[in-house]
């Protein structure tokens, strides 16, 4: 089965809007079982979120009351998450390209990742997009580093899905991202190497 590490390698960005997924040998304790929607790829660096670390707390209702967003209590709820390790304190809302403001990053043509409040007020007024998450943080690659993480077989890639971007079945995230590419998590070896 040909996979988009080996049809698209050869273009700069083709990991953007794709799905990383941690091989079992992961020695980051942070990304250990993660999967990854890649947000942009290029040769500058990459960036993306964590889509199998839910947040109990804040609550969304607190974190839009913190934040001086009405109404209040909102009228519609996201899921929160972790999303990476770098700048935990900023927000992300991953959604679909059915809502748009003028900072959204248009990720492809079912997806954008937007950072600002707007879309936080048409949330909470029970608007915005059909389906989002907020995510807190994001995971970061300097220039060629995750291209050279995926040469030495730190992640695998696959095409993302809504139900892996935005469901909350967290716990079984890992399985089904390897599950689309025919893999059985329990026959994966926890030793990276090349044949």
């Amino acid at each position: 089965m040909a996979d988009a590490k080996h049809s698209r390698a050869d273009t700069p960005d083709w990991l953007t809007g794709q799905l990383l997924i941690a091989m079992p040998a992961m020695e980051d304790p942070r990304f250990v079982q993660s999967v990854i929607y890649v947000c942009s790829h290029n040769g500058e660096g990459a960036m993306g979120v964590v889509l199998n670390r839910p947040l109990r707390a804040p609550k969304f209702s607190d974190l839009m009351h913190q934040l001086g967003v009405e109404p209040s209590p909102p009228q519609r709820e996201l899921a929160l998450g972790t999303g990476g390790p770098v700048d935990e304190t900023r927000g992300f809302v991953l959604h679909s390209a059915d809502w748009l403001c003028d900072t959204s990053l248009r990720v492809d043509a079912d997806r954008a990742l937007s950072a600002s409040l707007d879309i936080l007020q048409a949330v909470a007024a029970g608007g915005g997009p059909a389906q989002a998450r907020l995510l807190l943080g994001y995971a970061g690659w300097g220039a060629g580093q995750l291209d050279a993480e995926m040469r030495q077989n730190v992640w695998l890639s696959t095409t993302a899905d809504d139900a892996l971007i935005f469901d909350t079945a967290y716990t079984t995230k890992w399985q089904r991202a390897l599950g689309k590419l025919g893999i059985d998590p329990g026959m994966l070896s926890g030793a990276a190497g090349r044949a």
